[in-house]
């Protein structure tokens, strides 16, 4: 496995071994020693998979205490992933990192917690998994418009299909104001 770091402290594009030959192919997607190896020390409490259709947005959310980081990837399709940092004492408090994710390159996104994260699908659908550290919990469930004019995340899409959820989602200074 290959790791990549990036200028928002924490994350990490993983590029898996994958191993193949006439029949298929094959690769870890989790490895805690490997994960260990390169900094990442976290234990995974649940997995979802989502399937989405072209231009679906889903995000951007987040969980308030006790956080939640995740691992991400697209295992059918082709995805434009997003991380927005939101914890108050970090340099880069309020910036975002994205990455697109596909079921040819296979690269995994790490998100620690104090992130809020999102995707939307650039193929005509799209299955995403996604193994997270604690357990979905919807008290502590919160999350970001999107399109919030202070963060600019440069989605590539412009007229997404959004839940009724993601409708309502706080802009950045109401959580700014209110905090995780």
């Amino acid at each position: 496995m290959q790791v990549e770091t990036f200028e928002i402290e924490g994350l990490k594009r993983i590029t898996p071994d994958v191993f193949g030959d006439e029949r298929g192919w094959f690769y870890e997607s989790f490895n805690q020693d490997k994960f260990l190896a390169m900094g990442i020390d976290v234990s995974f409490a649940q997995n979802n998979h989502s399937c989405s259709v072209k231009n679906t947005l889903r995000g951007l959310h987040f969980q308030t205490s006790p956080g939640q980081a995740k691992l991400v990837r697209c295992t059918l399709g082709r995805v434009w992933d997003v991380s927005v940092d939101l914890r108050p004492q970090s340099p880069t408090f309020g910036k975002w990192q994205a990455t697109e994710l596909d079921d040819q390159k296979r690269q995994m996104f790490f998100i620690p917690v104090g992130f809020a994260h999102g995707f939307c699908v650039l193929s005509d659908v799209a299955e995403f998994q996604y193994s997270c550290s604690t357990v979905y919990n919807g008290a502590t469930e919160a999350g970001i418009a999107w399109d919030d004019p202070e963060l600019a995340v440069a989605w590539p899409v412009s007229a997404p299909l959004l839940s009724k959820r993601d409708l309502g989602n706080q802009s950045f200074a109401e959580f700014r104001a209110k905090g995780m």
